[in-house]
């Protein structure tokens, strides 16, 4: 049995529809949602065999490194084990409306991306700038597309890898050991790209130069479905809270640092309460707040239920 196929069939064992996740595209698909919910995909649970690593687990889930540790915080991300139970966390809540065009997450390290004229979004893992080199968040598109792109390193970056005893050429021709790998994506913020790359392991965490890296295959399946002027809305937002079926769900990621800012992650209540009140608005529901601060702490990325609508909740205690 080949890998694909132990995938999908995970996949509807379930009894709900994920989306097609086989060996050879890793993007997760899904369905929108009808209006008033914002959840899809769901869960899966597998069992590891002896040479499995979270990062084998991440590329072949369309996921990123950093989500799997997140769910799986007592887990040896190496050395998980032979029949270890993992979490593959695909489920999402979606980003905030409009829900069109590109929509990166930074602080989830995900992009969304709904096609025009189509009921489905496509999402995929992404490594964004370490703490020093922040990719900005705003609103901006895209203004070019380019195959097997050149990269020409600023000044900045050259003296960085100089400091490592590193040469760096001032264009780096296109191949395989280009950082920006086969396929780019330019947007209107001066000087940032989508764009794949030659060190896979770094999707899914925060280790480029402020631009947006995709798995190899990703950008690949991506690349031909943008076209210039698609819009881009880049947000920070670690805190989710959405609908399903009668049930308010809240998704928690870490807060990301920010070198110039010296941002404070520790824990903070306060965001995680205007993400739940936000998204609850005037409908009447019984909110569960010790689950809500066991999440907020935790911060496993993974949406869990911690409200339901107050009619439901009284019919409920009736049965």
């Amino acid at each position: 049995m080949t890998t694909g196929k132990m995938k999908n069939i995970a996949i509807w064992l379930t009894g709900i529809w994920l989306g097609v996740i086989s060996a050879s595209c890793n993007a997760l698909s899904f369905p929108l949602p009808p209006e008033g919910q914002d959840v899809v995909g769901i869960p899966v649970k597998i069992t590891s065999r002896y040479e499995d690593t979270f990062s084998d687990f991440a590329r072949d889930y369309g996921l990123g490194y950093r989500e799997m540790l997140a769910a799986n915080p007592s887990v040896d991300p190496w050395l998980p084990g032979a029949g270890t139970r993992i979490i593959i966390p695909t489920r999402f809540i979606l980003p905030p409306p409009p829900r069109k065009g590109l929509i990166l997450n930074l602080a989830e390290l995900r992009l969304y991306y709904f096609p025009e004229g189509e009921n489905r979004v496509i999402t995929h893992p992404i490594g964004i700038g370490r703490e020093g080199w922040e990719t900005p968040t705003g609103r901006t598109r895209i203004i070019q597309k380019t195959r097997n792109p050149t990269w020409t390193p600023p000044e900045s970056i050259r003296a960085e890898y100089a400091e490592r005893g590193i040469k760096l050429p001032r264009v780096v021709k296109a191949g395989p050991d280009n950082p920006l790998g086969h396929f780019a994506l330019r947007l209107g913020m001066p000087g940032y790209l989508i764009h794949g790359t030659d060190k896979p392991y770094g999707v899914g965490m925060r280790v480029s130069h402020g631009c947006i890296r995709l798995y190899p295959e990703d950008i690949e399946a991506l690349f031909p479905l943008i076209s210039v002027k698609t819009p881009v809305r880049i947000i920070n937002q670690p805190y989710k809270a959405g609908w399903l079926n009668g049930k308010l769900y809240l998704e928690v990621h870490p807060p990301l640092k920010d070198a110039a800012k010296k941002t404070d992650t520790a824990f903070n209540l306060t965001p995680v309460v205007k993400a739940v009140t936000a998204a609850r608005g005037d409908i009447p529901t019984v909110l569960d707040w010790k689950k809500i601060q066991q999440i907020a702490r935790q911060q496993t990325g993974i949406p869990i239920a911690v409200a339901i609508k107050r009619n439901e909740s009284e019919l409920a205690r009736k049965e």
